[in-house]
């Protein structure tokens, strides 16, 4: 494998990936993703196969996936001519996982480590694009078609953005595509604010830079953005099903604090 550097927020693909990967051994999988756990061989071979901690880059991290890809298969059946943009993609498989129909144009977008990353681990396939970019860089808006529906999933991404980033994306987003649906996970902001204190993140040298008690107000800053709905997360009866439990009695105790229930959110927006 060629060496490449990863920084910041980058790093923390790796414990994602570990999580999606330990899944797909359990005996019954939430996502059932092969291509994560050969992936994540080959970015760490000696990887811990052992039981998911309880840091929230976790099980709760495949809870996660599994709730965008459920709105995002919904809105393909929908929208058979769709383009996705998969938005601060990291080593993530979700298009293997959707495995959409060719009339859909999907573009996975990361650093261009990231991407070159994925060109190692990652297969090839037709009506796939890999974009090597900044997200917040909005000319890669130039490689994609913009008379389509689009469905733009940023997974894992918003929190690392400035809340000015995060708005020109999203605006800008909405005035390029004729209609389409914006799904995210954010942070209130009080673990926005404390995210420097934060022993996971500073393990990998990052932090949080925006956060939101109300996601729903995000609507208003573009006439046409209409908020449609928030799945549960911490309180997820996905991840309660699943945990282990000492990661189920975790959470039950952290969600009797409050904002704690409602500190990480998966949201949705359609225009």
């Amino acid at each position: 494998m060629d060496e490449v550097e990863l920084v910041g927020a980058q790093k923390t693909l790796s414990p994602v990936l570990r999580a999606k990967a330990l899944d797909n051994l359990l005996p019954d999988p939430i996502l059932g993703d092969k291509y994560a756990e050969q992936a994540m061989r080959r970015l760490d071979p000696g990887y811990d196969t052992g039981r998911f901690g309880t840091s929230q880059i976790g099980l709760a991290a495949v809870v996660r996936a599994k709730a965008h890809d459920d709105w995002a298969r919904t809105f393909l059946d929908e929208h058979p001519d769709a383009v996705v943009l998969h938005l601060g993609c990291g080593l993530d498989a979700r298009v293997y996982r959707i495995d959409p129909p060719a009339t859909v144009d999907w573009y996975d977008l990361d650093y261009p480590a990231v991407i070159e990353l994925r060109q190692q681990f990652l297969p090839p396939r037709e009506h796939y694009t890999l974009i090597a970019s900044s997200v917040t860089d909005l000319t890669w808006l130039d490689r994609v078609p913009h008379d389509r529906p689009v469905l733009m999933i940023a997974e894992g991404l918003v929190p690392y953005l400035t809340e000015t980033d995060l708005r020109r994306l999203l605006t800008t987003g909405v005035d390029t595509f004729p209609t389409g649906q914006i799904q995210f996970d954010t942070v209130a902001v009080w673990a926005w604010r404390t995210s420097k204190w934060d022993p996971t993140l500073r393990k990998y040298g990052t932090r949080f830079h925006c956060g939101f008690d109300d996601p729903a107000s995000i609507a208003a800053w573009h006439p046409r953005l209409e908020y449609v709905d928030e799945t549960p997360m911490n309180d997820s009866p996905l991840l309660m099903a699943k945990a282990p439990t000492n990661v189920r009695r975790m959470y039950r105790l952290l969600n009797l604090l409050p904002g704690m229930r409602r500190s990480t959110r998966i949201v949705r927006f359609r225009f």
